[in-house]
């Protein structure tokens, strides 16, 4: 008998998400998958999966599904109120899962032993809410199937992971490709000053509020490809920096781009938070 459970409620928005689609932006098609990549691939680990298994994305807590088995499962990220966080669990036939609100972060990876068995697309089980691809976004009644491709369990009890940060956050930026389309002091003003992350934020990238930054020159610019971490600035002057759905073009100036290890961060940040921009220097 094939393990699933239902979906009861999604909160906000919950997503079903792996490693994504590497390598296809030639195409036109970008990588997707889990913002949080770190707590996405911890919560697989705890529970015995294949690295690239697909897992459910929940954005600010909300969701609730109903076992129709046994299931083994692992929660990690956004640490929402009513459930065990970095840890294995099991859920019972018959038992609800219900994730609160999260005391930090936005978003939370919830992997089932086995993993989520949707068709992929393109090689991924990931939802890419910029082009379309990929399983539709999770909704109220679906019914969710598990598969049987896990290895042992990792004898693991807990991992001793810190939660996300709910102060202010400070990530490392490099000089991007129209670095030189502001001026130093818009370098500075980038590299200076607390922005606020705005409400109008999604997978696709993170808008802030803050102090416009001084453009050197102006006119328009050929749309060119586009990097996962990459600050584009738009006629407004403040940055947008690109997240898992981002577009593979654009034709706004890239000022910099946030470095690697601090991505996973950024996929944590929520309305209202600030955060800062500090010039990698090495």
């Amino acid at each position: 008998m094939t393990a699933r459970f239902e979906v009861l409620a999604t909160g906000p928005l919950t997503t079903i998400q792996d490693s994504g689609r590497p390598g296809q932006a030639a195409l036109g098609i970008g990588r997707s998958g889990a913002c949080d990549r770190t707590s996405y691939q911890l919560a697989n680990r705890l529970v015995g999966n294949h690295p690239d298994a697909a897992a459910l994305e929940v954005t600010f807590g909300g969701l609730s599904v109903l076992a129709e088995a046994d299931l083994v499962y692992a929660v990690a990220g956004a640490p929402c109120s009513n459930v065990a966080l970095n840890a294995p669990a099991l859920l019972r036939k018959g038992e609800v899962l219900q994730l609160g609100p999260p005391r930090t972060g936005l978003r939370t990876y919830v992997a089932f032993r086995g993993g989520l068995d949707v068709d992929p697309v393109l090689g991924s089980r990931s939802t890419d809410l910029l082009s379309g691809l990929g399983p539709a976004p999770v909704a109220v009644g679906d019914v969710l199937a598990l598969g049987k491709d896990h290895g042992p369990m990792p004898g693991v009890d807990l991992a001793p992971v810190a939660d996300p940060p709910g102060g202010e956050v400070v990530v490392q930026v490099l000089p991007g490709p129209r670095r030189d389309w502001f001026t130093d002091a818009g370098w500075q003003s980038l590299t200076g000053q607390s922005y606020t992350v705005s409400s109008n934020s999604n997978r696709v990238g993170v808008r802030f509020e803050g102090q416009p930054l001084e453009r050197a020159r102006d006119g328009e610019l050929v749309s060119e490809g586009m990097e996962l971490g990459a600050l584009q600035i738009p006629p407004s002057g403040l940055p947008v920096l690109f997240l898992a759905d981002h577009p593979v073009t654009g034709g706004y100036p890239v000022i910099g781009y946030v470095a690697a290890p601090d991505l996973d961060l950024c996929g944590q940040l929520r309305p209202g938070q600030s955060l800062r921009f500090r010039e990698r220097t090495r």
